[in-house]
């Protein structure tokens, strides 16, 4: 048996170490001191391998290996590019929405060069950072002005901020929602210093419930979009125009959290159809909030679009410069507009609709000549392509699933094990291939699946 003093005695000094060819590299592409430090926390965890086990650990058969893998993980990045093949297209957890080309060449830019962020070419001085995008964006959707923030939640509470602190806003109980994270509306009327009136119940409110709620403290009307839930059966709610015209006739404005807004008709691409924001506009509602990276298909920003006067207040409200977008996300957010204006190949240019509206029998295709190249490196598994169900995903069309084709596995000798084996090895891929298991298999949805070289060169490893 070796002793300590023995095992002790084989651990290199710094300056050996150093002096290693292959060391080199390392110390071009790290740094000297970073280096060394790694090399000194090494020799650390070496000793107290000796101290517990009486053994070096295996990694000491090669210090300069170990460095450069200890230092490359350190530096790997936080936010690591992954295929998402979980069945959710815009997901979450995964940053949602995908930029077009032309948002990605738009942020390059305002990254890499000084911009008219607030600064006005006419008049040699000072301008407003929403100015180009609130043209475009009442270009599109017909409203007098608009606003943009950090993201939905932020135009929420700032909608309601700037126009109802210290009154009444009512709302109906079945719009009472919750999204991901807690996000809570009851909670961000708080914050923002509003009074909650709810009318109703949560399946049924009529017309007469908002008029019997409105008193002399009412600042607002409020809808908001059930993006993420739906109530059916015996059911009853009353539409933004005829908030409206309750609105109009006792003088109090109407707003509209949509959510994830779109600002095309979804039906014309074989999609459930969802509220637009121009809609609603037309109808006469005040103000309208939602989310530019969601069925947008932009970067994650609030927009609310709306009448000039409250536009104004909005903007002269203190929480406004905490809230506002930076420079990278108005560029992208107006690279991303600019495409709504060419509707003709806005399903082709813009990622999200891309991914949406991909027709079922094309990801077939695209399965069954996968299927094909993959099947041979899995031989412990039964491989095939499966008709699936992908979901838009963030809360946008809660009930609604896009027909499509997964690869699915399942262990040829039945155990789940193997599954979960197969899913942790899969996510510690250089670029992780991320599925869902379900029934017994581990389901790849296809529907997302647009780099299929990138795809293979992962799963054929």
């Amino acid at each position: 048996m070796t002793t300590q003093h023995a095992l002790y005695s084989q651990l290199p000094a710094t300056d050996r170490l150093l002096r290693d060819a292959r060391l080199t590299a390392v110390i071009a592409r790290f740094g000297h001191s970073r280096t060394v430090d790694t090399l000194r926390l090494l020799q650390d965890e070496a000793r107290a391998g000796i101290r517990a086990d009486n053994r070096l650990p295996a990694w000491c058969d090669d210090w300069a290996q170990e460095t450069e893998k200890r230092l490359a993980m350190a530096d790997a990045p936080g936010l690591r590019p992954v295929i998402n093949l979980t069945g959710t297209v815009l997901h979450t957890n995964l940053g949602r929405a995908l930029l077009a080309q032309e948002a990605v060449e738009a942020v390059t830019q305002a990254m890499q060069t000084p911009v008219t962020l607030e600064y006005d070419l006419d008049g040699a001085g000072r301008g407003h950072r929403d100015r180009p995008l609130a043209a475009l964006l009442c270009q599109l959707t017909g409203a007098e002005d608009a606003c943009i923030v950090n993201n939905n939640a932020a135009a929420v509470l700032l909608m309601l901020a700037a126009t109802a602190s210290g009154k009444e806003v009512v709302v109906s109980r079945g719009e009472l929602v919750e999204i991901g994270g807690a996000f809570r509306i009851p909670d961000v009327m708080a914050q923002a210093g509003c009074q909650l009136r709810e009318v109703g119940t949560t399946n049924r409110t009529h017309d007469r419930d908002y008029a019997a709620a409105i008193n002399d403290n009412t600042a607002l009307l409020m809808k908001v979009h059930t993006s993420n839930y739906q109530i059916e059966g015996f059911t009853h709610a009353v539409d933004e125009a005829g908030l409206v015209r309750i609105g109009q006739e006792r003088g109090v404005p109407v707003v509209v959290d949509l959510g994830s807004g779109s600002l095309v008709d979804l039906s014309r691409y074989g999609l459930p159809k969802e509220p637009m924001p121009q809609a609603l506009i037309a109808a006469g509602v005040s103000l309208v909030s939602f989310s530019g990276d969601k069925l947008l298909g932009g970067p994650q920003a609030g927009i609310i679009v709306g009448k000039r006067d409250l536009i104004a207040r909005l903007q002269r409200h203190p929480l406004k410069r905490a809230l506002r977008a930076d420079k990278m996300t108005l560029a992208a957010l107006e690279a991303t507009l600019r495409l709504y204006l060419h509707p003709e190949t806005l399903a082709e240019r813009l990622p999200t609709l891309r991914l949406l509206s991909r027709d079922a029998a094309a990801i077939h295709r695209q399965g069954e000549r996968l299927l094909a190249q993959v099947a041979p490196h899995y031989p412990d598994f039964e491989v095939r392509v499966e008709e699936c169900l992908s979901q838009p995903g963030s809360g946008s069309l809660p009930v609604d699933r896009l027909p499509g084709a997964a690869l699915t596995f399942a262990p040829r000798d039945g155990r789940g094990a193997q599954l979960e084996a197969l899913a942790l090895r899969w996510r510690a891929l250089p670029v992780p291939v991320l599925g869902r298991i379900k029934d017994g298999r581990l389901w790849l949805d296809l529907r997302c699946l647009e780099n299929e070289a990138q795809f293979l060169e992962m799963l054929l490893k």
